[in-house]
């Protein structure tokens, strides 16, 4: 088509008045549904106008081709009955305005069985390249294989040299005096052959070979507090509750929350303010303290600022501090 479109290019139509020829198309499900059909409702056709639509948007593709052209061309389906389209006597409105476009062309409509309508096809089957073999490589760098500890061969012993090996060192193995012992372990447990275990494996790949008193409590401490353990560790906690707002209550301080604001500016020797809030009028108390009281201290301020005036209310939210739930 290119050909005769350079050898004729006085033709508005580009050559296509001389020459015939077949337009093959198929329905392909993801294809046309998915990425052409901007409308949502096309994904909903069922196969006889999914089918219809495919020829729509072939003849819109190429309509600069085919619009106009003097001899007629063939549309090639693997969908019997779109043959009987140009003969049918009833449509439904949406074929009937598809009917009205396709009065623009000049073309028939021939069925192919879907055996036959291979380049069509082709263009809704996944790719499959050759396999081609090749020889296996190592996707890991050489000095992962070497052990993440051996620096310490040549570092170690000028340490240890100034070092009094303490009593209790297991036979064969080697005292780690405290400036080394962080290094070591930071080795031993984020090398790239390691890769973060835990706190038993970490213990047991330096147990092999090195020795210092505590040692569990250090590997221990470390290995909790590494950073890239913690954000690759997957969470174990309970999913949390939905948010649900507090019921409204149905008179004055028959609900009340209370808590603490702490660490203010000292003013006459007072630092904290314990706060009660009725939750119906929102009216509070605020009631100055020189700080965080005990559990009686806060049961005695309730009783004498709140209960006495208000009398005992009926629900009491609080954040579970050690005030609000201690025994008294």
């Amino acid at each position: 088509m290119r050909s005769i479109a350079r050898g004729n290019r006085g033709e508005k139509h580009l050559g296509l008045a001389r020459e015939s020829f077949y337009l093959q198309r198929d329905r392909m499900k993801v294809g046309v549904e998915d990425i052409i059909a901007s409308n949502p409702a096309e994904r909903n056709y069922d196969i006889g106008n999914r089918e219809l639509l495919a020829v729509k948007l072939a003849l819109e593709e190429w309509r600069h081709w085919l619009e106009g052209a003097k001899h007629p061309f063939t549309v090639l389906t693997d969908h019997k009955n779109l043959e009987y389209l140009q003969a049918a006597k009833r449509l439904n409105p949406r074929q009937a305005r598809w009917a009205l476009f396709f009065t623009r062309f000049n073309f028939t409509i021939s069925y192919w069985p879907g055996s036959k309508n291979t380049k069509a096809d082709t263009l809704s089957r996944m790719f499959a390249p050759e396999e081609s073999p090749e020889t296996p490589e190592p996707i890991l760098p050489e000095n992962v294989f070497v052990s993440p500890i051996t620096w310490s061969e040549e570092t170690l012993p000028p340490a240890n040299a100034s070092t009094n090996t303490p009593p209790g060192c297991p036979p064969g193995s080697q005292y780690i005096p405290r400036a080394r012992r962080t290094a070591l372990i930071h080795s031993a447990h984020t090398s790239l052959r390691t890769g973060h275990p835990g706190i038993h494996e970490t213990l047991s790949l330096l147990k092999e070979r090195f020795w210092w008193p505590n040692m569990t409590a250090d590997v221990r401490r470390y290995v909790q507090g590494c950073e890239g353990c913690a954000m690759s560790k997957d969470s174990r906690h309970l999913p949390a509750g939905k948010l649900l707002p507090l019921p409204i209550p149905s008179r004055p301080w028959s609900h009340l929350g209370v808590d603490f604001v702490t660490d203010l500016p000292t003013s006459r020797s007072h630092t904290c303010v314990f706060v009660v809030v009725d939750r119906f009028s929102k009216s509070c108390r605020l009631l100055p303290l020189k700080g965080p009281p005990t559990a009686l201290e806060t049961a005695e301020l309730l009783f004498n600022h709140v209960f006495r005036y208000f009398g005992i209310p009926e629900d009491i939210v609080l954040d579970r501090g050690p005030q609000f739930i201690s025994r008294v």
